[in-house]
């Protein structure tokens, strides 16, 4: 590919170094100004050796130095440790306190909560900053919040718990990588006083997207139709219900929910079709340029400015400009420049699934697809066309794989049919949806434009779900750890670079790979294969599960359920990579690594079994435990999270005067027996 510009290249890989680096090592803040002082000096250096006519390697080592430098003060100053007024310095053990919040936008309610993203603006009249995620109960509010909208509310900060069982979806993690750092949770009668707020383009874009939401409610539109509209159009998937978004993900089509490059890419060639009479004017190329950049972000600010999003917009512009001024460019270098320039702006975005996925397929689109096309062209114009969408859809999924198989463990075997199926129809869908929303917004959408809109999404819905329901293409459960998805990236780029220019050198590097790449997987087996018993954290039931190499069996005290696809054995089978799954009776004493391990019930019935190693407590049985202790003399005592707290809280106290470790797993979460 001509004219690619490895310094931006280089630079990009710099930023993420640093950012990465400051993800797993921060620097504690009192170093930091001797930290600061340094790279100051690197930046001297790098000013006096640009001077230079002929540049030596100290030029290119500090000009590195200070992108990786970037990337990583642009991560660490966003941690609440580097930030004096954060929130987090002015809360004492969940006290509540009088909290001023300002709304930043609602998201995905649970089925009890309101939920939205707020900013602290002070904390008991003192100021602060910092984001907190903020639910309300559904049932005690009379109307939700909007953006920008000033909240007085006495509350406390919590911290976002940690899952409670190993390999479980980590929220807290997740919104600490979107910088929100603690939740509050109310009731309206919490809220002591609501004002509007100082508007905020974010917000008004939010404001506007709701009540144009609002307003398709009052239209003809099904409800699976019009919650299909809100996520082509306005980026909207709060309406859509879990089963039609899980029928999406299996058909290999949830890219089409989220509004992402593909969506702004039909965008802006309907609005360059639009613009196109500007061109006849002298200065019809500038006006064309202005509007189209506007009218994308005005699109990327009513969709949430999600990374996906903002990466395809933030391309588009860059096109434009390039374009404008009549520079030549193309799709990698504009890839790489949006890539560094967002990092820069907001580097939280780069632990964003969306984000990584996001740029990823863009990047294996423009560096695969020429290839692809190339061995499958075709002297018939409608078979290019196809074997185009053919190429696009197979590139993305080449470089989303390993990603996807990390992250959702599961992988569409008829992606490509439904996409050649769909995205040929997914401009005129786009056409059609904004059209309604316009229609709608203005409260003149005609009852026939609705119901015809409804039969074409009815009938995408109903495609969709008959590939969904093909439980033989869709492939589950698969494990796949991180080092395999390094390993993974490293096959694909080596047989690509060697299919691309094949040498003998890229022919041994792909071999390299491969070989890499079957040692990782062997590593793997080995490292999964441990022996492990473990008492789950599930409220209300108890679950201990053995493994034995690639062997899992589950004991639980209800055995009229199956429980393998519930939370939260799933994702543990998944994790540990599980050939063979069962689920057994529990029993009330059993061995593990020569050690008596007894579980005692609500029956409280204590076996003659003396040499007792572990006490497991379960359904809250009513037992004299300082008793049963003497008798037992057990080395730890395990309570799971089908007692209640009042007996739990007993115990513990007993525990404590007895000095023997106790565990509780609905605080402490699930215990892995040794």
């Amino acid at each position: 590919m001509k004219f690619i510009n490895f310094a931006v290249v280089k630079f990009s890989t710099f930023v993420v170094l640093g950012i990465l680096t400051a993800y797993f090592y921060p620097i504690p803040a009192i170093l930091i100004y001797f930290v600061l002082a340094l790279l100051f000096g690197v930046f001297l250096l790098w000013f006096w050796t640009r001077k230079q006519l002929i540049q030596n390697i100290y030029f290119g080592i500090a000009a590195y130095l200070c992108f990786f430098a970037i990337g990583y003060f642009s991560y660490q100053i966003r941690l609440p440790q580097f930030q004096p007024k954060h929130f987090s310095h002015l809360i004492v053990d969940d006290n509540p306190e009088i909290i001023q919040l300002k709304i930043n936008q609602s998201i995905k309610p649970d089925q009890f909560n309101l939920k939205y993203f707020a900013t602290v603006n002070a904390i008991n009249g003192i100021p602060a900053n910092g984001k907190i995620l903020l639910n309300i109960s559904k049932d005690s509010l009379q109307e939700p919040f909007s953006a920008d909208e000033i909240l007085l509310v006495y509350a406390s900060i919590f911290e976002i718990p940690k899952p409670l069982n190993p390999h479980q979806f980590d929220y807290s993690k997740y919104m600490k990588n979107l910088g929100v750092y603690g939740q509050i949770k109310i009731s309206e009668k919490a809220v002591l006083k609501t004002v509007d707020g100082s508007k905020t383009l974010f917000g008004i874009a939010q404001n506007f997207r709701a009540k144009i939401v609002q307003k398709l409610h009052k239209t003809k539109l099904q409800t699976d139709e019009r919650a299909i509209i809100q996520a082509l159009v306005l980026g909207e998937k709060n309406d859509i219900e879990k089963n039609l978004y899980n029928a999406y993900a299996a058909a290999g089509a949830v890219h089409i929910l989220a509004v992402s490059g593909l969506h702004v890419g039909i965008l802006y060639l309907i609005l360059s079709f639009l613009f196109k009479p500007f061109l006849q004017w002298k200065f019809g190329l500038f006006f064309q340029a202005i509007l189209i950049v506007l009218l994308l972000w005005g699109f990327a600010l009513l969709s949430g400015l999600s990374p996906s999003v903002t990466r395809a917009v933030t391309m588009f512009s860059f096109f434009a400009v390039a374009k404008l001024f009549n520079r030549e460019t193309n799709s990698l270098n504009t890839l790489f420049l949006s890539f560094l320039t967002l990092l820069i702006i907001n580097p939280l975005w780069l632990f964003q699934v969306g984000f990584q996925l996001s740029y990823l397929a863009v990047f294996f689109i423009v560096w695969l697809q020429p290839l692809f096309y190339r061995i499958g062209y075709s002297k018939y114009r409608f078979v290019r066309k196809i074997w185009a969408i053919v190429t696009v859809t197979l590139c993305a999924q080449i470089g989303v794989l390993p990603l996807s198989l990390y992250y959702f463990h599961q992988f569409p075997g008829l992606f490509l049919l439904t996409n050649i199926v769909v995205l040929p129809f997914l401009t005129l869908l786009m056409c059609g949806g904004i059209l309604i929303v316009i229609l709608a917004a203005f409260q003149i959408l005609p009852h026939w434009l609705a119901e015809a809109y409804n039969y074409v999404i009815e009938g995408l819905n109903t495609f969709i779900n008959w590939v969904a329901v093909q439980d033989e293409f869709l492939f589950k459960s698969i494990h796949f750890s991180a080092l395999k998805v390094l390993g993974a990236y490293l096959v694909i780029i080596a047989i690509a670079l060697f299919l691309k220019k094949m040498k003998y050198r890229r022919l041994m590097f792909s071999l390299l790979a491969i070989s890499a790449f079957i040692t990782i997987y062997i590593y793997d087996e080995y490292r999964t294969s441990a022996n492990q018993l473990m008492v789950f954290q599930k409220s209300r039931q108890t679950l201990i599960g053995y493994k034995n190499g690639k062997d899992f069996v589950v004991f639980k005290n209800d055995s009229t359920t199956n429980i393998s696809e519930n939370y939260p054995i799933k994702s543990f089978k998944t994790a540990i990579n599980i050939d063979n799954y069962s689920e057994e009776k529990l029993p009330k004493l059993f061995q593990y690594k020569g050690k008596n391990i007894l579980v005692l019930d609500s029956l409280g019935i204590i076996p003659k079994q003396k040499n007792t190693h572990t006490i497991i407590l379960t359904n809250s049985p009513k037992i004299n435990l300082n008793r049963l202790i003497d008798s037992l003399k057990p080395q730890q005592i395990i309570a799971d999270g089908s007692n209640y707290f009042s007996y739990v809280a007993r115990w513990a106290e007993t525990c404590k005067l007895k000095k023997l470790p106790f565990y509780h797993t609905a605080k402490q979460g699930a215990f892995p027996i040794d």
